[in-house]
């Protein structure tokens, strides 16, 4: 914040706290955890955890720990979703223990980038737009962590020939950690590539369709259905999600200096520094868990164990599932608990009880919280 006193910005922080609440809906989120994330993730995904035995406890406990992840690069971000959702439920749905995350402002803006254009989605399961404001904000959050992916849009548009390359961290999530004295806790997402794979990117194209909000797009053979089925764009190949958790990282105490002292070079050696560490265990977990990516033999016996909810755990049929989410969801009395029914036929009544599915869209989640107030647009 530039031309601002100390005194002003601070204000400026206190009344930007309406960000904790509005929107967000944690009951929300438990409910759509169990009832679509996990059942896609149990058969679809089968997501792997890998040093989440316990929790990420915060060492100041007045700020949360940030948490940083790599983008999957040219694809929907169902990685993130099933992170969350797996998380959330070995956490017990204990926020205190879970987390919330900063995301690029196009995914809350932008239709399209809502799975199946419900609107509000990723701020009612607690994504907050990714300003700098924002996040100094979210630094003084009590119920939980912060989720940061300093890659940015770059790192999801990132296209297949540069997979698994991080892209150029943002230098935000190092101000945060000096400024405050937290802790930073990377892990790698591994196949996530491979969710939409040999897709790739060209920057010409790219800043065409950001005109119209859309931060890339993929190019590749699913994109000549793109005019047929809207919905393509959500597709995804059953990647084996692993998560690896890395080294507990705190830049704060690599530096003898006051954070009001430090340069603009050394919070950008700083960076360096947690990026190319992030790299290397990236490319480890690779080696580990990214050499057969699909683990087709596997899959293939969770689709035949569950194949009673045949097609509806296959991405064409997760339309229907998050919609009749949503109509349940729209139609439940306050406290009610909300229930799924998948088994043979459920598809052909979800699409008579969602009657407009067919072109990949039926409205949103109705009667929000307060609607989630603008903020200053700055790129964190």
């Amino acid at each position: 914040m530039k031309n601002i006193s100390k005194r002003d910005y601070q204000q400026k922080v206190e009344d930007n706290k309406v960000i904790f609440d509005n929107v967000f809906d944690y009951e929300f989120t438990k409910s759509l955890g169990s009832n679509v994330a996990s059942m896609v993730d149990e058969i679809f995904f089968r997501s792997e955890f890998v040093g989440f035995d316990e929790p990420i406890e915060r060492n100041n406990p007045d700020h949360p720990v940030i948490i940083i992840s790599n983008h999957s690069g040219m694809a929907f971000p169902w990685d993130a979703m099933m992170f969350g959702a797996g998380y959330f439920k070995m956490m017990n749905y204990d926020e205190s223990k879970t987390f919330r995350a900063l995301v690029a402002p196009m995914l809350s803006q932008t239709a399209i980038m809502n799975p199946y254009m419900i609107r509000d989605f990723w701020k009612r399961l607690g994504g907050v737009d990714a300003t700098f404001l924002n996040f100094e904000t979210m630094m003084q959050y009590k119920g939980s962590n912060l989720l940061v992916y300093p890659e940015g849009v770059p790192g999801i548009g990132k296209g297949w020939n540069r997979k698994y390359e991080l892209q150029r961290f943002a230098t935000s999530f190092i101000r945060m950690s000096l400024k405050y004295k937290t802790d930073v806790v990377p892990y790698s997402t591994i196949n996530g590539e491979n969710i939409n794979p040999h897709t790739y990117s060209f920057e010409f194209i790219n800043k065409i369709v950001r005109k119209i909000g859309i931060p890339f797009l993929p190019i590749g053979l699913a994109i000549l259905l793109l005019p047929l089925q809207p919905w393509i764009f959500y597709y995804a190949w059953p990647a084996k999600l692993t998560f690896v958790r890395g080294k507990r990282l705190s830049p704060w105490k690599w530096i003898d200096k006051s954070y009001e002292e430090i340069t603009q070079e050394e919070i950008e050696a700083i960076r360096d520094r947690v990026q190319a560490h992030m790299q290397e265990e990236l490319n480890e977990g690779v080696k580990v868990y990214g050499q057969r990516p699909y683990r087709v033999g596997e899959h293939l016996k969770n689709v035949w164990k569950k194949r009673n909810m045949f097609p509806l755990f296959l991405p064409h049929g997760w339309l229907f599932v998050f919609h009749e989410f949503i109509r349940l969801w729209n139609k439940r009395q306050p406290g009610e608990e909300v229930k799924v029914n998948y088994g043979f036929g459920s598809m052909f009544k979800m699409l008579f009880r969602n009657p407009f599915l067919w072109r990949g869209y039926s409205g949103g989640i109705k009667t929000p919280p307060e609607r989630y107030r603008d903020t200053v647009k700055e790129d964190a």
